[in-house]
């Protein structure tokens, strides 16, 4: 389990916004690369480890707005489970973010490439975090959904 923490230099509602829908986690959470939202409360997740392909589906369990965000997974061939807290500092000028993340397998011990990818968990994640910060302090987090609707909109025109 990896549990990392960062100041954001925004204020917690515009953070938890930010963070609460986990179809923006391919943002900033490097090794993920798919996340599609199933329902409400339900996220198929992709990514690949050494050449194999992952998928694994998630529930929220908690979401208690501007205090905390958690998860877990209900099927897949990797097993995740995430918390994410959130508190005002400066008067509720700035936020910190308290960012838990695990791997595990359903079954047995880890492949190598896959051990390796879950003890790399805490470096890595304290590099998403860095990269959360930057895309959300410099007001760049939603580049991308935006250019991505534009894109399709401009298929769909085509």
């Amino acid at each position: 389990m990896a549990h990392e923490r960062i100041e954001v230099d925004l204020p917690l509602a515009k953070v938890y916004e930010l963070l609460c829908n986990p179809v923006h986690f391919t943002k900033f959470l490097e090794r993920i690369d798919k996340v599609e939202k199933v329902n409400s409360q339900t996220f198929d997740y992709t990514t690949t480890i050494g050449g194999e392909e992952f998928h694994w589906t998630t529930n929220i369990i908690d979401n208690l707005r501007n205090t905390r965000f958690a998860w877990i997974t209900i099927n897949g061939n990797l097993n995740q489970t995430g918390t994410i807290r959130f508190t005002p500092l400066d008067n509720g000028k700035r936020t910190r973010v308290d960012f838990s993340l695990d791997y595990r397998t359903f079954f047995g011990d880890a492949e190598e490439d896959l051990a390796a990818f879950i003890e790399s968990l805490s470096p890595q994640l304290k590099k998403d975090l860095e990269k959360f910060k930057e895309l959300a302090e410099t007001d760049t987090f939603k580049d991308d959904a935006v250019n991505e609707s534009k894109e399709v909109a401009n298929e769909v025109t085509a």
